[in-house]
């Protein structure tokens, strides 16, 4: 019976040593993914870093913290904030961040998102408290570049690199919201009659130039005519004139009733006319 009892504890001794093997195994593994880093804390205090992959650990010694390297999103909640000229609006924000140093990231916050969130609303309300409500409507730009400065600063003794923030909404209260629709209505309304003023005003300048340059090419058009009858009249009447004046000159030379007037023509021939209209062709001599 005592055998039987030594058997029996003897098993039982072996079984435990077994689990004991296996869960220290177990202990002694740990599967890093691509996307993290492992921070092996020894006794409670930090040992080194690892990379992805199969990690081995000294069981019930070693532990390993897993951090993601991935980007992160951290949503700021709506808040109300007073802009500078007294008007209530309501602002959210979206921060995008990334762990560059996991021992940091760990050891030296917390609560990362909670602080980052904490950080991000007290400096939205002193950035859009010194705006008026119409420079915080179309300056996001400047308030997302600020806002993230100032957090990538602060939160760099964190290990956190803060890429990007954008705000999602600046909500003005309702009646502001109104009056606003309404005068943006407005200055539509009056951008459009302006243009089309505008297109009345030059449709008639495009009009009254026209008709100048008709008149102006009538005008010119005339002109021409005119010099063109003119300078025809000039030479009709040169031609006469000078048949005129060899005629005068022959009278003065010949003389006399029956005086002959000489008119050279074509060839070796002149024309001979007599004053009272008898006349005949002879040839040069």
């Amino acid at each position: 019976m005592k055998k039987l009892k030594n058997n029996m504890f003897g098993s039982y001794f072996t079984f435990a040593l077994f689990a004991i093997a296996i869960l220290a195994l177990v202990k002694s593994l740990k599967i890093v993914k691509q996307y993290e880093k492992g921070l092996v804390v020894r006794l409670g205090r930090y040992s080194h870093t690892v990379d992805s992959g199969i990690v081995f650990l000294i069981p019930f010694i070693d532990s390993v913290i897993l951090v993601d390297m991935r980007e992160q999103v951290i949503n700021v909640e709506p808040q109300k904030v007073i802009t500078k000229d007294n008007v209530g609006v309501v602002v959210d924000a979206v921060i995008y961040y990334k762990v560059v140093d996991p021992v940091k990231a760990e050891f030296e916050i917390q609560n990362f998102a909670y602080a980052a969130t904490t950080l991000a609303q007290t400096n939205l309300r002193n950035l859009i408290g010194d705006k008026t409500l119409d420079e915080s409507l179309t300056a996001r730009d400047t308030i997302n570049t600020s806002l993230r400065l100032i957090l990538d600063e602060a939160t760099n003794a964190w290990g956190v690199k803060v890429a990007k923030v954008e705000l999602q909404k600046i909500d003005p209260p309702q009646d502001i919201t109104d009056s606003m629709s309404r005068q943006m209505k407005a200055e539509r309304e009056k951008r459009a009659l302006i243009l089309e003023a505008e297109g009345i005003r030059q449709s008639d300048i495009l009009k009254a130039e026209g008709a100048a340059q008709a008149r102006l090419l009538r005008a010119n058009a005339e002109a021409k005519s005119i010099e063109v009858v003119a300078k025809s009249a000039e030479s009709n009447f040169t031609q006469r004139a000078e048949k005129l004046r060899q005629l005068e000159v022959a009278e003065k030379v010949l003389g006399g009733e029956s005086t002959k007037y000489v008119l050279p023509t074509s060839g070796q021939l002149v024309s001979v006319l007599n004053l009272d209209g008898d006349s005949k062709i002879l040839p040069l001599k």
